[in-house]
Parts: C-alpha cells; structure tokens; sequence
C-alpha cells in the first residue's frame, strides 16, 4: 500500500471519502464545544469522539456478540453434521449436508454470513475514523487555521518547496507537491500541502524552518505555541509519534519523556489483550468438527495472541493520537463488552432460539413448504445416502415402488393448499391421467 495515496489533505475515496467527512464533522463539532468551554484540546476530542462513535456502533455490536453466541451454541450441531458427512463427497451427500445445515442455521435465526455482514459495515467507519484522527487539520478548520498564517508567509519565500521537501514527512506526500494544482499554484491545495507536512513535522524540523527563514521566527513560535495548546495531553504531543517523542528525549536527556514515549504503546498492548479476553471465545480444543474448521479457529487463536504485540509496535511508530485512540478505543469496547456480556447472558437463548424456529417456519410456509417437510426431505435424504453408502444390496424394484407409493402418499397428505408442493401434486396427478388415456 502506497501511503501517499491514502493522506491526502481529505481522503477522496468513494467509499471513505464520505464516511470520514461525515466523521469530520462529529470531530469538528466536539473540538468546537471544548473550545467553546476553554479547553481546546485534541487530546480530549479523540476521547470523547472515540466515545461517541463507539456508541453509535453499539446496535452492530450487540448484533455481533449476540450473532457470536449463538454461533456458540450452534456449533456442536453444525460439527456433528460435518462429522455425519464427512468423506462423502458425491452430490447427494453434499446436497443433504447442505440442506441440514441450513435448517440448523434457520432454528437460530443467524446467517452464516451475519458477523461478515456486520464487519463489512463497520470497517469503512473505522478505516475513516482513523484518516481523521490521523490527519486532525483537514477535518478540523480550528487546528487547520493555527498552520495558515505561517503558511501563507512560507509559501511566499523563495526555495520553501524545496526546503519543505527535505523534511522526513514530506514523502508521504510526494504526489502531492507533483499534483499540477500544486504545480500550477493553486492556493488552497499548496495550503494544505504544507499543512500537512508540518502537522507530521519534528521539533528539529520545527527548530531547522526557524534557521533557514530567520524573518518567520516569531511567526514559527506563535504558531508553535498555539499548536502546543491543541496537541499537548499528558505532556505528549499528539501529532508526534512515541518514536520520535523517545528520540527526542535521549537526545536531551529527558528520561521521564523516554518513558512516557513508551506509555501509549504499552497500554496499547495491555487494553488490546484485555478486549480480546473480554470477548467471546471458540472452543478450540474440543477436536471436534473438520479439520478446515479447526484450522481456522486455531489461527484465530493465534491472531488474538499476536494482536496486542502488532498494536504496540503500530503505536509506537504512528502519531500519538492514533495510538491515544487505540487506547481508549479498546477500553471503551471492553466496558462495552462486559454490558453486553451481563445483557447476553440474561437473556434466555432457548427462548431465543425458540422464536426464530418459528420465524424460519412461517418463512418457509410463506415460501409453500412446510417445516416438517423440509425435515422429513431432509431426513429421507440422510437416509438415502446412509443407505448409498453401505454395502447392503440395491433395493428390489417391488421395494421400490412400495417407497414412492408411501412418499406419494405422505405428500398427498401432507401437501399445504396453495402451496408448492400442491401444485407439484396436481401437475402430477394431470401427467397421471394423461398417461392412462
């Protein structure tokens, strides 16, 4: 993934471009209420907008969690009909697996597909949630309007592009000052440019801009001293990665700023393995089920184990208001997950899987086919392929016929008026008389 394409001044993807405009402006509307009440910080805005997106996804987690334990419950049934049908591949065996397994999935009212369906929807969200907490100026005019004056006048002095590309951020933007709006001078995207490379900038970067435009040094400080304001929580900068807060302090010498640095990916780590223990988990040494399935829960196992480790080494290289989110995201998802566990485990799942039986049996019926009927085609499958399977001889052809008569009969029977099957029984009742003329 090139990086250049992703941290535009405002993602212009199709799909992420207007979720992370429409999260912009929650951003925006929550850094203006806390300037509003004399505490301006991004800090502060990354929680409180951590906070109430986490809230607004509290349906699809519900969702989610309960889809994880029904699946739970479900499992050792689905595990016992993959084990039925297990070395049988010939199309009947399949069709029959198939078919029970759908009745299965239909008793507890999920979709095998449920949980992908949920996390398909929150991952444009939260892909979007980070390219505005990553890029905070080009979603928030206040924290953008601190750059613009300095901006203005560094854009006005000659060999500023030249020596704003020196600067280690500059080649995630490296399309950017080869865009022709840049090229051609167009203002507001030569702005943002800019913007965007000092947002990322280091205190010796800050430090070298004061050396090589010595006329801009008070404008450098104002702008400085006011940025300090926004991005200083914790006595961290917020725009700083914790690697380059740690780099910085060996070379002063600070050790509480050495350690500090450390803080966020630590924490990072320890919320995130705390949320994965929080959350429902697989049997995975039940042995049961097939191999492929074993597999997967296995690897999954091992993703929770290495997730913690992968969100501290990201937090510590990223911006430490990425890594600021990362921990109050997991601890707001682990409140969340102890709620919705207590909320789960009151609620009464038979009761549950109860409902939604019938709620697949008045579908079914709506679709002309009884339940019982799917049930009994189901089972008279099953029973086919036992019967394939063993190596007992073919029935007699008086066997046979005595099977369809007692089929005919059963559907005869059983067949709901206006249904499918009816007509099936009609157009063959009509085939019948035909034949006998």
């Amino acid at each position: 993934m090139i990086l250049s394409n992703i941290l535009l001044t405002q993602d212009t993807g199709k799909i992420i471009g207007p979720v992370a405009k429409l999260l912009g402006y929650i951003m925006e509307g929550i850094f203006y209420v806390i300037d509003k009440i004399g505490i301006p910080n991004i800090g502060l805005a990354i929680i409180l907008f951590t906070v109430v997106i986490y809230l607004l996804l509290m349906p699809l987690t519900i969702k989610q969690q309960k889809f994880s334990k029904l699946s739970a419950k479900m499992n050792p049934e689905l595990q016992a009909i993959q084990a039925k049908y297990k070395n049988k591949k010939d199309n009947d065996s399949m069709m029959a697996m198939n078919m029970e397994t759908k009745a299965v999935y239909a008793k507890y009212g999920v979709s095998p597909s449920g949980s992908c369906v949920q996390l398909l929807i929150q991952m444009p969200i939260l892909l979007a949630l980070y390219r505005v907490i990553y890029n905070i100026p080009a979603y928030v005019d206040k924290v953008k309007q601190a750059f613009l004056p300095l901006v203005d006048k560094l854009i006005a002095q000659d060999g500023s592009v030249e020596f704003i590309q020196t600067f280690s951020s500059s080649n995630m933007f490296a399309k950017q000052f080869a865009n022709e709006n840049f090229t051609g001078g167009v203002t507001s995207y030569v702005q943002n440019t800019f913007v965007d490379v000092l947002n990322k900038a280091s205190s010796a970067e800050w430090a070298s801009l004061k050396d090589v435009f010595p006329n801009l040094s008070s404008d450098i400080d104002n702008t400085l001293s006011l940025l300090d304001k926004y991005n200083n929580f914790l006595g961290l900068s917020m725009s700083n990665s914790p690697a380059a807060t740690f780099s910085e302090a060996r070379a002063t010498g600070s050790y509480i700023m050495m350690v500090a640095a450390f803080a966020i990916p630590v924490l990072a780590a320890v919320t995130q393995w705390i949320n994965v223990k929080l959350m429902p988990q697989q049997d995975t040494q039940s042995g049961n089920g097939n191999d492929q399935q074993n597999a997967m829960m296995q690897s999954m196992k091992t993703m929770n184990m290495v997730m913690p480790i992968m969100s501290a080494v990201l937090c510590y290289t990223l911006p430490a208001g990425m890594g600021f989110y990362w921990v109050v995201g997991a601890v707001v998802r682990s409140i969340q997950q102890i709620v919705i566990n207590k909320h789960i485990d009151k609620m009464d799942l038979d009761e549950v899987i109860k409902k939604n039986a019938e709620k697949a049996k008045k579908k079914m019926e709506k679709a002309g086919v009884r339940a019982n009927q799917m049930s009994a085609y189901a089972n008279m499958n099953t029973k086919s392929m036992a019967s394939k399977a063993s190596t007992k001889p073919s029935m007699t052809q008086e066997e046979k016929d005595e099977l369809v008569k007692k089929s005919t009969e059963y559907y005869n029977k059983n067949a709901k008026p206006g249904s499918m099957m009816s007509k099936a029984n009609m157009v063959r009742q009509y085939n019948e008389k035909n034949n006998k003329k």
